[in-house]
């Protein structure tokens, strides 16, 4: 058997970046593979299966989390479902390419518990709770309802951090992606343990 992957987790509160640092990561030479969370949302315009998600059915997805296919999984919002694959992570991780995750708080921490130190759990944090409404304002996506949502969770996510290997504050984006490329390049050639 050859060298098997190794995994790369992001997670952060909605708006803190993450995703712009996993693209940025998963166009560098390191042999990442993104991890394609199943989700039973709809699928929205321009939206590809098996590339953006695994669109599910609710039905389909209780389906496969009571048999326990999931690595891991969590209802976002009520009826709301998201969730990782094991056989995915599992075939990359055989083939021997790392894999990266970009997952929500408890999901991230569910993988690196079960991965253990095969895995680095990267936490993104807005420089504050003010930067990240701003910065949800900005999207124009949301209305007050929902930004109140989005921002009691980012609070609650936060006090999660301490959990993780490593802790990137994106304050300034360039920064954010130079730290970010230091610390997963140092993972990525660190000798694994026997």
């Amino acid at each position: 058997m050859g060298m098997r992957g190794k995994l790369v987790i992001f997670s952060s509160p909605s708006g803190a970046g993450k995703t712009t640092l996993v693209h940025h990561l998963l166009g560098l030479p390191l042999d990442l593979q993104f991890s394609v969370s199943a989700t039973s949302r709809p699928k929205r315009p321009g939206e590809i299966e098996g590339r953006d998600y695994h669109f599910l059915s609710n039905e389909e997805f209780i389906q496969k989390r009571d048999k326990g296919e999931f690595l891991e999984w969590e209802e976002v919002y009520k009826g709301l479902m998201y969730g990782t694959l094991r056989v995915d992570v599992e075939r990359n991780l055989e083939s021997g390419h790392h894999v990266i995750f970009d997952v929500d708080v408890k999901g991230a921490l569910n993988i690196k518990r079960a991965f253990g130190d095969q895995a680095l759990a990267i936490f993104v944090q807005p420089p504050s709770i003010e930067a990240l409404e701003l910065r949800l304002r900005g999207r124009g996506t949301e209305n007050n309802e929902t930004l109140k949502q989005r921002l009691a969770r980012a609070s609650m996510e936060m006090t999660y951090a301490n959990e993780f290997d490593v802790v990137i504050v994106n304050d300034k984006l360039d920064e954010a992606i130079k730290k970010s490329e230091e610390v997963v390049k140092a993972f990525l050639n660190k000798p694994s343990q026997p």
